[in-house]
């Protein structure tokens, strides 16, 4: 439940985050009320889905009981809300300041990138959230509702960037290759950040 509530959370923070601040800054919206519901409703439950599916930790039965008086949204999973959020937030204004100042570039392109990225962020981040641990001590492939759940959404968002009556109904604009690499480098920083801070951390911890 908490791994699922940190997903969740995390992934709208990030989209709170950006709205907020090019709302701040006098700034087009970096998203449509269409894009939201696109990432509510299709690519965030299936990671969500797929959380809840995970497989109990070997050492569960080594961990000291639970404080039953303990809120589940306790300090340590809200801290990782906003820094979770805060990370994926960088990414997608990074995109989105990119579309905004490019050569071709202006409000639809800021949108469709900040969109985009946002929707992939969240796609990787959801083997973050799979559990405490890094994804080399959980094991990529242990779980492979969380891989379907990836590989679906991945084609999804895809279908929304490049089929052409999906992209006028989504208000996707023209983007060059360079700018879908960058998508998906940006999207996966964050996941790339989280990961290197939880090896780190399981080896401070042994």
């Amino acid at each position: 439940i908490k791994n699922a509530i940190s997903f969740l959370l995390s992934g709208n923070m990030a989209g709170i985050i950006s709205v907020l601040l090019t709302s701040l800054l006098g700034l087009p919206v970096p998203f449509a009320a269409v894009h939201l519901l696109f990432i509510n409703l299709l690519t965030d439950s299936l990671p969500a889905i797929a959380i809840g599916m995970e497989s109990a930790s070997k050492d569960l039965l080594r961990q000291k009981p639970r404080d039953p008086k303990e809120p589940i949204l306790n300090r340590p999973l809200l801290l990782s809300i906003f820094g979770y959020g805060a990370l994926i937030a960088a990414a997608t204004l990074t995109a989105y300041f990119v579309g905004l100042n490019a050569p071709n570039g202006g409000d639809g392109l800021a949108m469709t990138l900040a969109f985009a990225t946002l929707t992939l962020a969240r796609l990787f981040h959801g083997f973050n959230c799979r559990g405490k641990g890094s994804i080399f001590h959980l094991g990529l492939t242990t779980n492979k509702a969380s891989l379907a759940a990836f590989g679906v959404g991945v084609l999804l968002l895809s279908a929304v960037l490049f089929i052409p009556g999906l992209t006028s109904l989504f208000q996707i604009a023209p983007f060059t290759m360079a700018q879908a690499g960058l998508i998906v480098v940006l999207a996966f920083l964050p996941t790339l950040v989280i990961q290197i801070y939880k090896v780190i951390r399981d080896a401070v911890r042994k």
